[in-house]
């Protein structure tokens, strides 16, 4: 999962959906969790609910980009801070794993509380689910898995076509414009995970991507003032 910097706030807001259009400048058209691109029906997420945390009903700060899966499945429970890894304040690509088939997983090499935490995240927004034996179902309108798993194969064909172009500029620049346009930020990570030029390009490219989480190969690192 990306880890994301919103940076201060803009300004204030008389209505948290005021904020819609300063979170997607600064972080993007993607959903906060499960890395999808959506040109529309993104919405303003709290993450903690404002239906259970009045106060922070309009802070900068609890705000993330939703996509309607991710919502549905988070609901209106209330989740210490304790419980969970959140984008915005760990390097919550070390704690998921995408791989090939639309997988999800946690990271396996996380001491037992950050496990757990990771655990955590993925519950909170189903973004495990999956239609594979061993793995908690999809609703029938969640697509999430199907859609990692095409820009998995969208992401292979562009690396094959990134080797055969000799790695050249122009052709970094087409692998970075298909990845934002299609979305899903740790599978293109993940897909060129041998290839520090392209993972440098991803990290400052798409907006809103915790450059603190990152060396200069594009290499996930532990997030300053975090466990992980």
């Amino acid at each position: 999962m990306r880890p994301i910097d919103r940076g201060p706030a803009p300004l204030a807001y008389a209505g948290y959906g005021d904020a819609i259009d300063d979170l997607v400048n600064r972080l993007g058209r993607y959903c906060s969790y499960c890395e999808r691109r959506l040109p529309a029906n993104l919405a303003v997420e709290h993450m903690s609910p404002k239906s259970v945390n009045e106060a922070l009903r309009l802070d900068w700060n609890n705000f993330l980009l939703g996509c309607v899966n991710c919502n549905s499945a988070k609901g209106d429970d209330d989740v210490a801070e304790g419980d969970v890894l959140w984008p915005d304040r760990h390097n919550t690509m070390r704690a998921i794993d995408y791989s090939a088939g639309g997988f999800v997983r946690v990271a396996e090499d996380l001491d037992d509380e950050l496990n757990r935490r990771a655990k955590g995240l993925l519950n909170l927004v189903g973004l495990h689910r999956h239609v594979a034996n061993g793995y908690p179902g999809p609703a029938s309108r969640d697509r999430r898995w199907e859609q990692r798993e095409e820009a998995w194969a969208t992401a292979e064909k562009c690396r094959a076509d990134f080797v055969v172009l000799g790695e050249s500029e122009p052709a970094l620049r087409l692998v970075v414009q298909a990845a934002k346009y299609c979305g899903f930020f740790s599978v293109w990570m993940t897909v060129f995970r041998e290839f520090a030029e392209v993972k440098r390009a991803l990290v400052e490219e798409f907006p809103g991507t915790a450059l603190t989480c990152f060396d200069h190969a594009g290499n996930s690192i532990r997030r300053p003032h975090s466990p992980i």
